[in-house]
């Protein structure tokens, strides 16, 4: 386990525990430490940048990363001030791995108060007190900014049959996976990313999707394809090894013999000599501790306008499950703009100055009238 800071006490009371180390959990214990706040810590039960260490060794971050701090602007892809993954790789498109460096890198400059091999089994608020439970022993908080990340909780039964097929989370390296013929289930960013990179190798992919959301258009990269990956795509189609099948929704999946059959609602019958690749996207790392939270009908956590469990006083969200309203924060540019709404709220009940909040206002757009969702919708 590697321990920045080990507190001396495992019941002591903290003011704030981060449960997390990926980007949401160094980026706001980032602002929190910039308040002054030095009784909080960050815990992971991995390690820092954890998620993105288990991205397909093919993945890039499809949001461009560009060194813009000289001009007053972050890096899309940086959690912190005066930082660029950018400039640190020397790429635009980071891999996973890469990023998880950057994070690291981040946490040892700013000597973040990080614990990890950290599992939090179970949290009960009462008393006025947060009780985390983990395999170390208990903590307890007056404050809990849940930041964990999704990649580790893939969407595995979407459909009878799911567990036949191979989630894409699984999968290290597209170049080790076997066969000529692949059919994907799934049409937004995983899917047509897994596709992308069969066909690089020579494979023939056939992608399934109900709505076919290669189609839409949308200035939102959180609705429809990224630039990044449209352009891609469209390479892929060219070489004549990809398939793009719109309102075919699975409904179930068999194994019939040496081959999987696949049965769309339509009442089509699909034939795959591999096991199909399932892409079905995340569930928010909240619905680890469901009590907790009140969850909205897409699944994703009911927030206050202040990002705070509306069911849990004092529990506040981080990271990509953030969401207000028809706003969605799933990317990192996003999401960041919502660590100053929550540290401005914990630090005045605390009764901290804000004031050093300003330059992270300032610089990220510090997003609490949501009127606004500053993604280059009809309101922007």
């Amino acid at each position: 386990m590697v321990v920045m800071r080990k507190l001396s006490n495992r019941t002591h009371r903290l003011d704030v525990i981060v449960i997390g180390a990926g980007a949401a959990g160094i980026g706001v214990g980032l602002v929190l430490q910039r308040l002054g706040l030095q009784n909080f810590a960050i815990v992971e039960r991995d390690q820092i940048g954890a998620s993105f260490e288990r991205w397909p060794k093919e993945m890039r971050f499809i949001t461009p990363s560009f060194n813009s701090n000289p001009f007053g602007l972050m890096d899309l892809n940086s959690i912190a001030l005066q930082t660029s993954p950018a400039y640190s790789f020397e790429t635009e498109h980071l891999t996973g791995a890469q990023y998880a460096a950057y994070l690291r890198g981040v946490a040892k400059h700013w000597q973040l108060p990080i614990e990890t091999g950290i599992n939090v089994q179970d949290t009960v608020y009462e008393s006025d007190a947060f009780h985390i439970k983990a395999n170390t022993g208990e903590r307890r908080a007056r404050f809990v900014i849940w930041a964990g990340g999704e990649f580790q909780y893939p969407k595995l039964k979407p459909f009878a049959g799911a567990e036949l097929c191979l989630h894409n989370s699984l999968i290290e390296t597209w170049a080790t996976v076997k066969g000529k013929e692949f059919v994907v289930i799934g049409g937004y960013e995983s899917g047509i990313d897994a596709a992308i990179n069969l066909a690089k190798l020579g494979k023939t992919v056939r992608v399934l999707d109900g709505k076919g959301k290669w189609t839409y258009d949308d200035a939102d990269p959180s609705i429809a394809l990224s630039p990044y990956t449209k352009g891609r795509l469209r390479t892929a189609l060219q070489t004549g090894r990809v398939e793009l099948m719109k309102d075919a929704r699975v409904q179930r999946v068999e194994k019939q013999g040496k081959h999987w059959a696949i049965r769309t609602e339509a009442g089509d019958w699909l034939e795959s000599e591999t096991q199909p690749i399932l892409a079905s996207g995340f569930h928010s790392s909240a619905s680890a501790m469901p009590h907790l939270w009140q969850f909205r009908d897409d699944g994703m956590p009911l927030l206050t306008e202040h990002d705070e469990s509306t069911v849990t006083p004092g529990l506040f969200l981080g990271g990509p499950s953030v969401r207000q309203g028809r706003h969605i924060f799933c990317f990192i540019y996003k999401f960041r703009q919502r660590f100053a709404v929550v540290a401005n709220q914990i630090a005045q009940r605390m009764g901290v100055d804000t004031q050093p909040l300003e330059v992270f206002r300032q610089s990220n757009m510090f997003l609490e009238d949501l009127s606004c969702c500053g993604t280059g919708c009809a309101k922007c």
